[in-house]
């Protein structure tokens, strides 16, 4: 795309700060994609790039229209949402580094602080395990490979939300239903981008096509390294960490320079449909060996009782 002084050409056209109306495909312009039914769209969150500042979060309320969650300080650093909700689906974590023996860390490591920042949302799994959880078909596979749960259909069941192996889907205690990111679906189906990646100030959170995400981010990698962060890792990316246990791999991934249970993520997730005939069969053999052990009690009792005849 051609630019100027860094700048996208077609935003010369809107020069004018009072706009007609709608920007036509205004991703092209913010994020540098343009948004097409039938591709795979994602987030590449950069950690080593999160300054804490929250406007992810604040720009997911607004959008959505969502309340604030428990407000008041929850005694746990500087994080005052503490989790993924049904009212809250960006959290930035807020994770102080210590040092050996219980004691403050005292240098500070290549391009971070001592505190780890992430900003955490849905995963839009590409086999999404709280898509095969769903029985009334809710939860639903869009047209630009993201997870969305259908209010009008979701009778609250909640069987998605333990399926989710990272704790994302919660259920609203005033409506019952399920409730969680939809990578802005109705922002996509008018060529914007997610109000969370708009918002971003230091581009932590990028939004765009998973494969050329994917492409840079492990470019992002190979630069740190060169830098001297050699942790720098990504989660959730094809063959890396985090996309395990036959998820295929994260729409939404991140690159971090730490253990993934540090930011609150598990090491290695799986899909929960992955324990069910192991678990069946746990359950058969448990039920045959009290079958058995119910035999033989009787049989026991019975030989006993003939002998005293």
């Amino acid at each position: 795309m051609a630019v100027s002084m860094g700048v996208p050409a077609r935003a010369l056209d809107y020069a004018d700060p009072i706009l007609p109306g709608l920007i036509p495909d205004e991703a092209e312009l913010t994020a540098g994609v343009r948004i097409e039914p039938g591709k795979s769209y994602g987030f590449f969150t950069d950690t080593t790039l999160c300054i804490g500042c929250k406007a992810c979060e604040v720009a997911c309320k607004e959008w959505n229209a969502l309340p604030a969650d428990e407000v008041g300080l929850t005694g746990n650093s500087y994080d005052n949402t503490g989790r993924l909700s049904a009212n809250t689906w960006r959290h930035v974590a807020f994770v102080e580094k210590i040092g050996t023996n219980g004691k403050r860390a005292a240098e500070m490591a290549p391009f971070q602080s001592n505190w780890l920042m992430m900003s955490d949302v849905c995963k839009h799994c590409h086999n999404a395990p709280c898509l095969e959880a769903c029985p009334t078909g809710a939860l639903f596979r869009t047209e630009f490979d993201t997870v969305v749960v259908q209010q009008d259909i979701c009778n609250g069941c909640g069987y998605c939300v333990p399926a989710c192996p990272f704790g994302v889907v919660d259920l609203n205690e005033v409506d019952g239903k399920a409730h969680k990111c939809t990578l802005c679906y109705d922002r996509l189906k008018g060529g914007l981008e997610p109000a969370c990646a708009k918002s971003c100030p230091t581009d932590s959170i990028q939004f765009g096509e998973v494969p050329d995400l994917v492409e840079k981010a492990r470019a992002r990698v190979e630069d740190l390294h060169g830098r001297g962060a050699v942790d720098a890792y990504l989660y959730g990316a094809p063959g890396e960490p985090g996309a395990t246990g036959d998820l295929g791999h994260l729409n939404a991934f991140f690159l971090l320079t730490d253990r993934p249970e540090v930011y609150g993520l598990p090491t290695a997730p799986t899909r929960a449909s992955n324990r069910v005939a192991p678990a069946l069969g746990a359950g058969l053999a448990t039920m045959a060996g009290l079958t058995l052990a119910a035999i033989a009690l009787f049989a026991t009792n019975r030989f006993a009782t003939n002998r005293r005849r």
